[in-house]
């Protein structure tokens, strides 16, 4: 599977030589990166607070592998669902759209990110049966 760092450089080298895309190529792709996004803060509240997917499947009435496909980017959550998941990682959830790019986050309830401060340079390897419930998604460039 190509990460999304990867599928983003192949995407701007393209541009860079002319090559144009379908608007419905652009539509989809602006989906994917969102889907990331999302994913990606969802990992870093959980982490930031100490939780396993496990843990937070069951607080927010999912199951650990809808936790783990969300957080790879395999799906975008209804609006519902992130407020389900806010409220099971105590947080507020915050979305700011700016032309065909948008930031995500989940944030206390008193404003500060504690994954901002939690996480030094990345997600650290794990290894045995835990590395693959809380395998950490590929880390969204933008």
């Amino acid at each position: 599977m190509v990460s999304h760092a990867r599928w983003k450089f192949a995407r701007d080298e393209k541009v860079a030589q002319g090559i144009a895309e379908s608007p419905e190529v652009e539509r989809r792709r602006e989906e994917i990166s969102l889907a990331f996004d999302l994913g990606q803060a969802v990992y870093d509240r959980r982490v930031a607070l100490g939780l396993s997917q496990t843990e937070l499947a069951r607080r927010a009435g999912m199951t650990q592998p809808q936790v783990s496909k969300l957080e790879l980017g395999g799906t975008v959550p209804t609006v519902p669902l992130l407020a389900r998941l806010a409220r099971a990682m105590d947080a507020v959830f915050r979305m700011e759209l700016f032309g065909s790019s948008a930031r995500v986050r989940f944030t206390d309830l008193d404003g500060d990110t504690p994954e901002a401060a939690g996480r030094a340079s990345g997600p650290e390897e794990l290894e045995g049966p835990e590395a693959d419930e809380d395998r950490a998604p590929r880390v969204a460039q933008g």
